[in-house]
């Protein structure tokens, strides 16, 4: 047997760690803090730093991987790997199984293992579900057009991208919500999607619509921006209702942000529009805008980007 999680380990990882490695290192990271940050030992990242990129990039072209996306995925994971290690474990399984699930790694798993030229099983498990499942993922897609096509989305994102998810249907389950696979970031002065959207691209999102979900069904899709003074008085104009949680005191385990939303859902009544999120140490201020559907999420979050612009 020779499932596909061999190739992850031996080739996939390898390349995606040593590109991270030289991005960390590229924003002044000591070797032992990448090595913590990447679950390695100082001498692997020694090794990653001493390594040209080439080789990375040609093990990644394997897998149908342009230097482009590389790089970001690199960039996403370095910016994860430094909030928590955690949630760039969680970002690496969802490209991953975006990879997998889109039949990408199949060249090379059957070109090592030709017993295999008849497997489908990661495309079938991981890939697009089902007629509702393509009219989900065509909704999502056309609202992260619209946000790419903006020419002030990206001055209202923040540090650690963005994402759009919207559940499918009326469903409560995680794998049935869909986002855009290592999320949607700054390309020079625009705001680009690195992958197009998928069944269980965000779990952290997923988490987050599923929970509001319980208090307002009306809602299907949310979309987070940066949050300041600044996204405060934008939020004001626009008349939004505001369900606020943060200030951390620390991180500690687990999503700090979904038990201090679950916790602030069952203290209040009162109805809400977005929900923003003060932060804490290690977490980003941010804001949550909900939607009936990912256009009038991505609509919404355009107009406070206009907003935003021009304040």
């Amino acid at each position: 047997m020779h499932p596909p999680d061999e190739l992850m380990v031996d080739s996939f990882l390898p390349s995606i760690r040593l590109l991270t490695a030289k991005e960390l290192r590229g924003r002044g990271s000591s070797q032992g803090r990448i090595a913590t940050a990447l679950g390695v030992t100082q001498a692997s990242v020694s090794l990653y730093l001493a390594s040209a990129p080439d080789r990375a990039y040609s093990s990644l072209e394997g897998f149908h991987v342009t230097r482009e996306e590389a790089d970001r995925y690199a960039t996403l994971l370095a910016e994860d790997a430094m909030r928590n290690p955690s949630y760039a474990v969680e970002t690496l399984g969802r490209i991953w199984t975006s990879l997998i699930g889109r039949g990408l790694a199949c060249d090379l798993h059957r070109k090592e293992h030709p017993s295999l030229s008849d497997c489908d099983y990661c495309t079938k498990a991981f890939g697009a579900r089902g007629e509702g499942g393509r009219e989900a993922i065509a909704e999502v897609s056309q609202a992260v057009k619209a946000i790419e096509s903006s020419t002030t989305f990206v001055a209202a994102m923040p540090e650690v991208s963005v994402n759009l998810a919207c559940v499918s249907g009326d469903s409560s389950l995680a794998e049935n919500v869909v986002a855009v696979p290592g999320r949607i970031v700054k390309v020079r002065n625009s705001a680009r999607a690195i992958r197009q959207p998928e069944f269980g691209a965000s779990g952290h999102m997923a988490r987050m619509l599923l929970l509001v979900r319980k208090r307002r069904k009306n809602f299907r899709a949310v979309v987070n921006l940066r949050y300041d003074t600044k996204m405060a008085r934008v939020l004001k104009k626009l008349g939004l209702r505001i369900l606020e949680i943060g200030d951390y005191s620390e991180t500690g385990g687990g999503d700090p942000t979904m038990e201090a939303l679950r916790m602030r859902l069952a203290e209040t009544k009162s109805g809400f529009d977005a929900i923003v999120d003060r932060g804490g140490k290690g977490i980003e201020p941010n804001v949550y805008l909900l939607g009936g559907g990912a256009m009038e999420a991505a609509q919404l979050a355009i107009r406070a980007s206009e907003l935003y612009s021009a304040a």
